[in-house]
């Protein structure tokens, strides 16, 4: 009797499955991370967490995969990873407006991000910077903001990606330090409000500086303010507003790392670390640095600590200017 010999494509798939479990054991059968973005593809949110996902990837050692799930202004992804198992597989990537200003917006809010979600680390800090038309007589926030008090109330006009947004806050801030009353021109997200700065049509408009800087060193918009303790980077000659003597105006629309609830320590310190690891990657944070946002992680009692100081302060805002969502 002849003996049985597996045929070659058998040798070859079972050589192979050998292989790969051998050389991927931390890769673990599948092992994936989720990590959500609560806005659309092509988004400056959705370009960090994409930015971030390969270097993540290779530090937790499986697959991270990025889902976009838009919707009630953060609500569906924050309430997606509040109720995902409490082992960090599950992630959400958030600027500052979902975590900490929804609460102020929105009394009946089908979350509460201090008791929901677990801090697990910052990932970048992105300052308000002040832009006006090239052609615009004042080239320094300082300037702006005497022509606002010589012209008097709502005579200049600043736009915002919406009532209760990062640049409609910076505003009331701006306001309050400067004790002037600029006019609120609300529009339905940031791109329709830059287009019409820059064809004049309303004076003046705080961003973040990843979403300005092209339109900046592209000589369409003009830079006259930096709302942060220092200047930055990208823009060295703009002088920060507690510079100019106008104290209290600093705004950043950081973004950060949350997972869900009842996440245990050490899942999150094994994700913190990964994180630490992935924004050293020099090809990571330069990447994130060209686009104008500053990379930067801290410790998951830090950023709980950032959270309740910033959801203060945002609060304090809103319901002294009595600030209702669009």
């Amino acid at each position: 009797m002849k003996p049985s010999f597996p045929n070659r494509r058998d040798f070859s798939f079972g050589v192979g499955a050998a292989l790969l479990g051998a050389a991927l054991p931390l890769r673990a059968q599948g092992k994936i991370t989720r990590l959500i973005v609560a806005f659309p593809p092509g988004g400056p949110v959705d370009f960090v967490a994409r930015t971030l996902g390969d270097a993540l990837s290779h530090e937790l050692g499986h697959t991270v995969i990025i889902e976009n799930k838009p919707g009630g202004n953060g609500a569906i992804a924050a309430e997606f990873v509040a109720r995902s198992a409490p082992d960090a597989g599950t992630l959400w990537l958030t600027s500052v407006g979902a975590i900490a200003i929804n609460p102020a917006l929105y009394p009946r809010l089908s979350y509460d991000p201090q008791k929901d979600l677990t801090p697990v680390s910052l990932v970048v800090n992105n300052v308000e910077v002040l832009v006006v038309p090239t052609n615009a007589p004042y080239n320094t926030g300082a300037e702006f903001v005497e022509a606002a008090r010589k012209r008097g109330p709502d005579a200049l006009a600043m736009a915002s990606s919406g009532s209760g947004s990062v640049p409609h806050l910076a505003m009331e801030l701006l306001n309050d330090a400067a004790g002037i009353k600029l006019m609120h021109v609300p529009y339905k997200g940031a791109a329709p409000a830059i287009t019409d700065v820059i064809a004049g049509h309303v004076d003046g408009f705080f961003g973040d500086i990843p979403g300005l800087i092209s339109h900046i060193k592209g000589g369409k918009l003009k830079a006259i303010g930096i709302a942060a303790a220092r200047r930055h980077p990208l823009l060295p000659e703009v002088k920060t507003f507690k510079e100019m003597g106008i104290a209290g105006v600093d705004s950043d629309n950081w973004y950060a790392l949350f997972a869900g609830k009842a996440t245990p320590a050490a899942e999150v310190n094994r994700v913190n670390r990964a994180v630490r690891n992935a924004l050293q990657n020099e090809a990571v944070r330069s990447k994130l640095a060209a686009s104008g946002a500053e990379p930067g992680a801290n410790s998951p009692a830090e950023l709980a600590a950032l959270l309740r100081a910033d959801t203060e302060k945002w609060t304090r805002v809103v319901k002294a200017k009595q600030i209702k969502p669009d």
